[in-house]
């Protein structure tokens, strides 16, 4: 990724959080809730409300990126979505080329949606297909498929000028074999992002409770490692960079929106259980609504918003969030930008070790993981920023 975009200005994203889906699967601590029926005028009306609040937080801004996330967003009736796209539009400034991503599961009627969706201003799909093994849907929770999928990116392709699918890897007994057939498979498919992650165990999940029972096994650390590097060769192979993590995008796909976040920009949020990072007022500022949506639909009725918090961010603070999403991207991070947020300049001695032992890269002004430090990030940034 060249200097010139990765030193750019981060840009304002605008999140809405939909809450709703189908079922829980086994895997995610996302605030997602089940639910049959859901007033969409009603909810509609809320967002719009708690978006007005926003902009009184953050004055006139560009909008550079707007993502709709959840939850199943592509529950949302299209005239939902719609609403919403004209509420911000009517708040803010909209870039000439902004993104406006949703969020979508490849189920049938839901794919049936992507047409309203387009016309609503949706131009980048992200579907949330997670395998392309039937048996391993199944155990994975989803409700879909893998003749769905197919079919959901085939329409996706058809209807909206950027796509983008997730591929949840390093599942129970996967071997090497197994997962290079399944990537491949999912590269002939792709158009130009694809964001692969490995399975973790997350605390409150399904997955947790059988996890400690036994009910399965992860693999071990080595053969996770290993997953991870071929996951890059044959993404790099498909001319698909890691820019991030756990993101392949070819040159000039990257999602613009989670850029904002990982360059540590300023995004404000709306809906249940929603975050924001704002600077106001010379400081920066995090901002968090209530989780539960009957809580934050009432909240936002009664005054206007469904926010629980409005916290400053002190600088020190500021320094570990903006390394820890910084480093997660190949092009790394401006030392100068993290000495503005964290108040004092990273040890120099420290950086020198690290480079030393291949884990960082030095260049110029900026500093970013190799290969080998993105494999141990959170070892790696607490050795940077240990007081």
């Amino acid at each position: 990724m060249p200097a010139s975009g990765a030193d750019a200005e981060p840009g304002f994203g605008v999140y809405v959080h939909w809450p709703f889906c189908l079922s829980k699967c086994p895997y995610c601590d996302f605030n997602s809730h089940v639910a049959a029926n859901v007033d969409q005028r009603q909810w509609a009306a809320a967002l719009a409300r708690e978006l007005a609040h926003m902009r009184a937080l953050t004055g006139p801004r560009e909008v550079a990126s707007v993502f709709f996330g959840g939850g199943t967003p592509s529950l949302m009736e299209a005239a939902t979505v719609e609403a919403v796209m004209e509420r911000i539009a009517a708040l803010w400034t909209m870039s000439g080329d902004v993104e406006v991503t949703l969020e979508a599961n490849p189920t049938s009627v839901e794919a049936g949606r992507f047409r309203g969706y387009r016309r609503a201003g949706v131009n980048r799909l992200s579907l949330g297909v997670q395998s392309l093994d039937d048996r391993e849907l199944k155990f994975l929770g989803r409700l879909h498929s893998a003749d769905e999928a197919l079919h959901a990116i085939a329409l996706a392709r058809e209807t909206f000028p950027r796509l983008s699918f997730d591929l949840i890897y390093a599942r129970p007994g996967q071997t090497v074999d197994a997962w290079a057939r399944e990537l491949r498979l999912a590269l002939a498919h792709a158009v130009d992002h694809l964001s692969l992650y490995q399975l973790t165990i997350e605390e409150g999940t399904a997955f947790a409770r059988l996890y400690e029972k036994g009910a399965f096994r992860l693999p071990e650390e080595e053969d996770a490692a290993a997953l991870y590097r071929l996951t890059g060769e044959i993404c790099a192979e498909a001319g698909l960079s890691a820019y991030e993590v756990s993101n392949y995008a070819r040159p000039g796909a990257e999602c613009r929106h989670n850029l904002v976040y990982w360059r540590y920009g300023d995004y404000a949020g709306a809906g249940p259980g929603a975050h924001g990072r704002l600077t106001l007022g010379g400081g920066r500022v995090a901002t968090r609504a209530l989780r539960a949506p009957g809580a934050w639909l009432a909240a936002v009725e009664e005054r206007g918003h469904g926010l629980e918090a409005e916290e400053e961010i002190g600088r020190e603070e500021q320094g570990e969030e903006f390394m820890l999403m910084g480093l997660r991207l190949q092009e790394g991070i401006s030392l100068a930008r993290f000495e503005r947020h964290a108040g004092h300049a990273l040890d120099e001695g420290r950086i020198a070790r690290l480079v030393e032992e291949g884990l960082l890269r030095r260049e110029g002004g900026r500093i970013r993981a190799t290969d080998e430090g993105r494999l141990v990030l959170d070892p790696l940034l607490a050795r940077l920023l240990v007081a």
